[in-house]
């Protein structure tokens, strides 16, 4: 609108104003992330919270898809030299992120120099390792985390007098009856086939996934998870896929709605699905840890975290630095961890977080919220079980999905399956070794 629609002392005012703008001026920060719903209701209080409680930077959020659509977008930014100042990426982005050299900023520099207090030992070691070197040295801001955790229908289990089962086959025997007792197209099921059926499998096993713990101790590993317990496990699933006593439901996350509709009484996924299951179920229901084959010696052993860290981009100007460690440090507040736990079912990420939610008897009534942390702090992690680090693990779990899904079809044997994804993953690796490594 031309100034000239404006009175003699609007214009002034404007004009005063926009002379005045400068001094007034605060420091944005770019904040791109990957959630939806609820959990964007968190990340933009989280954003305004902030905001109010000083006035020299603004955080602005910004929604850019799904968690592999918000890392292409970044690293896309980031090359055109317009990337974000924070980036969520999730857990298994961490590889890819680590050998984009020169586009990030790892946060144990950015806390050094920019004077923020900073001590990764008061961040929960099963999640900070994830993201962290082996020295300990953390490369991004664990933001939010979960584990798999299985769902349980409890109406529909009282109904066919079952008990909520704790083991693989106790499981595959409630599934069974639950089949025969109303639930004919879905026993049991997952999402996150991958995830759940072969990375947080060998983890809570203590099998290996890969060589060099994981990948965690270098690029330079090799998939192993073709072994005996993981070739067992899927030729149940094949066997009971038949008539549906376990049914798939896909690569991602698309068919957790299986649980809340009461279709699927018993569902293996996030623990992050909490706020869907609160919000949509219509029956009571609990979440417990993952089942076990008790024949697996010292099995359970713990799980890995799934979710998403906070990464900082490189190529910032101190100014700018300054703010974003100001923020991390404001984020990790206990009483803001607190509830960053309650308002979205994601994980505290530091120790005092969660013994302040414990001490107020927040699982008193909501036990299915703790059980993700005693899942991750069952036992000290192994080199099988402290997570893992594979580059381009996105395209990677793609190829395992595929070659389970020939297993699931009858194509192939569970064997022929899993060797097939272990030779071809395999062939990726060695790929990203030679971009990756210089």
């Amino acid at each position: 609108m031309a100034l000239r629609h404006f009175g003699t002392a609007a214009a002034v005012a404007l004009a005063v104003g926009l002379g005045a703008s400068p001094a007034l001026a605060v420091t944005e920060i770019q904040w791109w992330h990957a959630m939806t719903g609820a959990n964007n209701d968190v990340i933009v209080k989280l954003a305004s919270d902030f905001n109010t409680s000083q006035t020299d930077y603004k955080v602005i959020p910004t929604y850019k898809g799904n968690y592999a659509d918000t890392m292409n977008a970044g690293i896309a930014a980031f090359r055109a030299g317009n990337a974000p100042h924070i980036m969520q990426v999730f857990e298994v982005g961490t590889a890819t992120m680590m050998a984009a050299t020169g586009a990030v900023k790892p946060v144990y520099k950015l806390m050094a120099e920019a004077g923020e207090k900073f001590d990764p030992k008061i961040y929960l070691p099963a999640i900070t390792g994830y993201y962290s070197t082996s020295k300990g040295e953390m490369l991004s801001f664990p933001f939010n985390s979960s584990s798999t955790v299985m769902w349980v229908n409890l109406d529909e289990l009282k109904k066919a007098n079952i008990e909520i089962p704790k083991t693989w086959p106790e499981t595959f025997e409630a599934a069974k009856k639950l089949h025969d007792n109303g639930h004919a197209t879905c026993g049991f099921s997952n999402s996150w086939v991958t995830w759940v059926n072969v990375e947080q499998l060998s983890a809570w096993h203590n099998v290996p996934l890969a060589s060099k713990a994981n990948g965690l101790d270098g690029f330079d590993t090799a998939l192993e998870f073709n072994g005996p317990l993981q070739v067992k496990h899927l030729e149940k699933l094949v066997e009971l896929q038949k008539d549906k006593t376990y049914d798939y439901a896909g690569r991602t996350n698309t068919g957790e709605g299986r649980f809340t509709s009461g279709e699927c009484p018993l569902y293996l996924t996030s623990s992050a699905f909490f706020g869907n299951v609160k919000a949509q179920a219509k029956f009571s229901f609990t979440a417990v840890p993952m089942p076990y084959y008790p024949d697996v010696k010292g099995a359970p052993q713990n799980s890995i975290i799934g979710g998403a860290s906070l990464w900082v981009m490189g190529g910032k100007p101190a100014e700018e630095y300054k703010g974003i460690a100001k923020f991390l440090t404001f984020l990790s507040d206990t009483d803001r961890q607190v509830y960053i736990h309650k308002a979205s079912g994601y994980l505290p990420i530091t120790k005092a977080a969660y013994e302040k939610a414990k001490a107020e008897g927040f699982y008193k009534d909501q036990p299915y919220l703790e059980t993700p942390l005693l899942e991750l702090t069952n036992k000290e992690p192994t080199e099988n079980s402290r997570g893992l680090r594979l580059g381009n693990m996105v395209q990677l779990r793609d190829v395992w999905a595929e070659e389970i899904e020939q297993a699931l079809a009858g194509k192939k044997t569970a064997k022929q399956a899993l060797d097939a994804a272990v030779e071809r993953g395999n062939t990726m690796l060695r790929q990203f070794e030679k971009t990756a490594v210089k």
